[in-house]
């Protein structure tokens, strides 16, 4: 099996470490604009094998597309964080250019490869590389609920004293501040999360999920890196062993949820091709008004994007 990350930033580059360290993959490339970044990255994860204990074999190139020829699975992760000044129009411009460039280079050289983007706006990039690959739905989504849920679980398991072993959640729609929580399907250790902790303090580690990644950004002075870059190789994982794992993802509705044509967090089935099915939960009013207001953001977003192409 071949995966490819294009981009060997922080995050791209935890997620092809994370893909050698566990072996997901026999070979992992790195691909990076910036002259010697991903050759230098894959070396070095290359050198820590004979540590670690792993064959993986890790390779870089700068803007190479010919070298990731064959991939099985594209992870994109390209993109420019958002500065101060700059509009949320310039950055959707900025980056649906980037994303839109690579995966026309990805589908070139690799036609029947599954990609996962991690690009930010995560929603609409997805949508950009939709619009650019012609691929079916189920071979082009996005990261972004197994980040948020980690996220959930991780403050979950601190409040109760827990292993986040034992946690399970899904949460829905938009990624960012428009998600939508289901603490009604969050349990521990298959106890329902609501007899172990109050509704107040709940709903704090709710909100403080919904602005986690800020949460970084204000402590580092930018985005995280580690549990992005592995929540990405967990869906390749997903993919690459055909382990039918329940995720949820950035995925193109068509229908479900009473939604159509609209990039949405939503639980999955996930195996060797890519989304196996989209698994549509009963939400209460609630929760359908919840992820109204998350589908609206989202495609506000994407009228944007339209525009513009």
């Amino acid at each position: 099996m071949k995966v490819t990350v294009v981009g060997a930033g922080n995050v791209g580059a935890t997620c092809a470490d994370v893909l050698a360290y566990r072996e997901i993959a026999n070979e992992v490339v790195l691909v990076d604009i910036k002259e010697g970044m991903a050759e230098g990255k894959a070396l070095d994860i290359w050198q820590k094998s004979p540590i670690n204990i792993y064959d993986t074999r890790t390779t870089g190139t700068t803007g190479d597309y010919s070298k990731t020829a064959g991939s099985d699975v594209v992870v994109i992760t390209s993109g420019l964080p958002r500065k101060p000044g700059m509009s949320r129009d310039d950055l959707i411009q900025t980056n649906a250019g980037i994303v839109k460039s690579v995966t026309e280079n990805v589908v070139k050289h690799s036609p029947n490869a599954i990609i996962i983007i991690v690009s930010n706006p995560l929603d609409v990039m997805t949508y950009q590389a939709h619009l650019t690959s012609k691929l079916s739905r189920n071979k082009v989504f996005g990261m972004a609920g197994i980040l948020d849920t980690a996220r959930y679980r991780a403050f979950l398991a601190e409040a109760l004293n827990v292993s986040p072993k034992d946690i399970q959640a899904v949460l829905m729609g938009g990624h960012g501040d428009t998600m939508v929580p289901l603490p009604r399907y969050t349990t521990v250790g298959g106890i329902p999360v609501t007899e172990l902790i109050g509704e107040e303090e709940l709903n704090a580690i709710i909100e403080r999920t919904k602005f986690g990644g800020g949460e970084l950004v204000k402590l580092m002075g930018t985005s995280a890196w580690y549990a992005p870059g592995a929540a990405a190789a967990q869906m390749v994982e997903a993919i690459v062993k055909d382990q039918k794992r329940v995720f949820p993802v950035c995925a193109k509705l068509d229908g479900e949820y009473g939604i159509d044509d609209c990039y949405l967090g939503v639980p999955v089935i996930m195996g060797k091709n890519g989304i196996e099915k989209i698994i549509e939960l009963d939400l209460n009013d609630d929760e359908k008004a919840l992820l109204e207001v998350s589908r609206g953001h989202v495609k506000e977003v994407m009228a944007v994007l339209d525009k513009m192409n």
